[in-house]
């Protein structure tokens, strides 16, 4: 495949600079960012065997897009167990996510950086048959290289906001040859299908991967203990939360509960390294540290136990929508363990999930703190619309199977034999 000179000048310049990859990868590593025991995955080198067989590779860049994944990864496990999978990540939290929920016998990896050499070394050792993208990962280097050596390429559950489309137009040309290299390109909404299809995307029907998926996992000891602690406090969750939106839901929360031993705000950071500095702020313990909830707030700073908080709530509060830019998270997770759900009005990612359910009377989007407050002490004092709210949610939940149906009939065709 032919590069039209902006992906050709790209290959230049990424070619020019890797070289100072691995020093930018320390530096990231000093600051957290990446696992420093595993940076040579990210240039392309393992110390993996490739396993035997036909492989399929499975990407997507960080916690939400590679726990989407889970679901596909289980099918495709049980459907076709001949075939080696090949996970990877882009980002510390999600490796160490999918460490604790990948099946047995699925491999992990970071991807490589886009440079050129890093590339062809990651794909020359796994050659995969098919690789299978989730939602905006585009990477020149990485994409056409695949392409080259014959992979088969998927763009599931693929979204581009109206800011990347604006910039993708500004290189038509690059755009075009890119989305050109997907065998199958699924569209997350109708919104992220209209820009694709401007940008000369051939796209086929929507899918998207955050509707399906099993309840979040939980160590029932963990809850159990947990459940002897709180003595039958109620409980509101405040979960994947970011800058800015602690204060505001902690401030509804001491504005909706009269009494501070009558319930518990339970906050959990969408990137737990932000514990210390979020429990500062509210004044409140961290799980992190081994403390108990005690006081009448808790910061759960820790990874992969959010499916045990949310069994705790009575009311879960979904973070990312109480600050621009974010966009919302998905509301999904708690709906499938039927809890009520509430959230900001920035839940742009999320849009048609939120209005639907909205539309069956299983969520809430709070315009405010004010009207957040309002709210929580509602469905506090109101067990009844409460568990009504919830029991909608996971039904809800439950109907969206069929989606993941869909998505391997149309991987299909493009599996190995």
């Amino acid at each position: 495949m032919s590069r039209p000179l902006p992906l050709a000048l790209y290959g230049l310049a990424t070619s020019l600079l890797e070289p100072l990859a691995p020093a930018l990868l320390r530096r990231r590593a000093r600051r957290g960012k990446e696992a420093p025991a595993r940076l040579a995955e990210r240039l392309g080198r393992t110390s993996l065997a490739r396993p035997e067989g036909p492989l399929v590779w499975l990407h997507g860049v960080s916690v939400g897009e590679t726990t989407s994944l889970l679901p596909l990864i289980s099918a495709l496990r049980a459907r076709r167990p001949d075939l080696v999978l090949l996970v990877t990540s882009g980002t510390a939290t999600a490796a160490e996510l999918l460490a604790r929920r990948l099946p047995p016998g699925v491999i992990h990896q970071f991807a490589p950086v886009d440079g050129p050499r890093a590339v062809a070394r990651f794909l020359d050792h796994w050659r995969p048959a098919l690789g299978v993208f989730v939602e905006s990962e585009l990477w020149p280097n990485l994409i056409l290289a695949a392409r080259r050596r014959g992979v088969r390429l998927a763009l599931a559950s693929a979204r581009i906001t109206q800011a990347s489309a604006r910039r993708w137009r500004g290189w038509p040309t690059a755009a075009r040859t890119l989305l050109a290299a997907f065998d199958l390109i699924l569209p997350q909404d109708a919104a992220s299908e209209a820009r694709l299809v401007s940008l000369g995307g051939a796209c086929g029907p929507q899918l998207n991967l955050k509707r399906v998926g099993e309840p979040l996992p939980a160590d029932p000891d963990a809850l159990r203990n947990l459940r002897e602690i709180l003595g039958g406090r109620r409980v509101v969750v405040a979960a994947s939360t970011h800058p800015g939106e602690e204060t505001i839901v902690a401030e509804a929360f001491r504005q909706a509960v009269r009494d501070p031993v009558e319930a518990l705000l339970i906050v959990v950071p969408r990137h737990p390294g932000r514990g210390a500095d979020v429990a500062a702020a509210l004044g409140a313990d961290r799980r992190s540290t081994g403390a108990a909830p005690a006081g009448p707030i808790h910061v759960a700073d820790t990874l992969g136990e959010l499916g045990l908080f949310f069994r705790l709530a009575d009311v879960v509060v979904m973070g990312g929508g109480f600050v621009d830019g974010v966009g919302g998270h998905n509301p999904l997770e708690p709906a499938r363990l039927g809890k009520p759900i509430l959230t900001g009005p920035h839940v742009f990612n999320a849009q048609d999930l939120y209005a639907e359910l909205e539309a069956e009377a299983a969520a809430i989007v709070a315009p405010d703190a004010q009207a957040l407050a309002r709210h929580i002490r509602g469905l506090l004092d109101n067990a009844r619309i409460a568990r009504r709210m919830g029991d909608a949610a996971l039904d809800y939940a439950d109907r969206q199977s069929a989606a993941l149906d869909d998505a391997l009939a149309r991987l299909e065709p493009l599996l190995p034999a």
